[in-house]
């Protein structure tokens, strides 16, 4: 066998390398997080407990982080549905070409590329010109989705690009409306890509800080709660804050995962029935 040439070791390396200015802040702070009751935010580790996850929940003397919490939440899954939603319709209509049709994908996606603390300005003074309060379900939530829903437009055109359309057709054929065509057909073979779809949505709303920080009004979300806690908070309770969230990230994408793998074997299971059965 050839020896692997020296430039697989520099890349390998330097992969490394990334890999630990990547996730070296995260656990960092995990490890943080697990001190005794008289540990600070910096090393050395003071004791090792469990303290500071359990004071978590008891009544913060400051910052809201469980009502944050919910609020992120239930953003997170309103920006999610209507995520989703608005991609598949998007996607089925620039199937075809229509009048404008270029102009409107362009400033679909121009909102990637403008800064998002000049989107949150702008909604921000949208609302309060229109003399609508500042609500983080209201203005919060349409600034969040100029953020998720470019990124969920981009995935259904590439997967409508691919899509096959004598499936449709022979829906038509058997009888089906273009509902019952949509529903049966359509929406199961791309329900991977809807998954994608929705998890990137929530986990874009969940954790963003700079388009919500002028439309969240007066009660924050998780990001701008942390925020808030660095400039008050010095006890690594932060840090155990960080720790849970950041679990509750992969929880969630592990989830989406999970359902993506019991999807698969379903539709494996009933393509072999069907099989079968021919």
């Amino acid at each position: 066998m050839d020896p692997r040439p020296r430039s697989f070791y520099v890349l390998a390396t330097v992969f490394g390398l990334f890999l630990l200015f990547l996730y070296g802040p995260t656990i960092t702070i995990a490890i943080l997080s697990f001190q005794g009751p008289e540990g600070g935010l910096t090393f050395p580790m003071r004791g090792a407990s469990l303290h500071w996850f359990r004071d978590l929940f008891e009544q913060q003397a400051v910052g809201d982080i469980w009502g944050s919490f919910g609020r992120s939440l239930v953003l997170g899954l309103l920006v999610m549905a209507t995520t989703v939603v608005v991609s598949v319709m998007g996607g089925l209509a620039f199937r075809k070409r229509f009048r404008g049709s270029g102009l409107l994908f362009q400033l679909v996606i121009a909102s990637l590329v403008i800064p998002s603390i000049l989107v949150s300005l702008g909604v921000g003074l949208i609302f309060t010109q229109a003399g609508l309060p500042i609500h983080w379900a209201t203005s919060g939530f349409g600034a969040q989705l100029t953020w998720t829903l470019p990124f969920g437009l981009l995935i259904m055109f590439a997967v409508f690009n691919r899509f096959d359309p004598a499936y449709e057709e022979a829906a038509r054929d058997g009888g089906a409306t273009p509902w019952q065509t949509v529903r049966h057909v359509v929406l199961p073979i791309i329900a991977p890509s809807l998954l994608g779809v929705g998890l990137f949505g929530f986990t874009l709303s969940y954790d963003e800080f700079a388009r919500t920080l002028l439309t969240s009004g007066s009660r924050n979300t998780l990001p701008l709660e942390i925020y808030g806690m660095t400039t008050n908070v010095t006890t690594p309770v932060i840090f155990a804050l960080g720790t849970l969230t950041t679990v509750f990230s992969l929880l969630v994408i592990g989830a989406f995962l999970l359902t993506l793998r019991i999807a698969a074997r379903r539709r494996a299971r009933a393509g072999s029935d069907a099989g079968r059965a021919v």
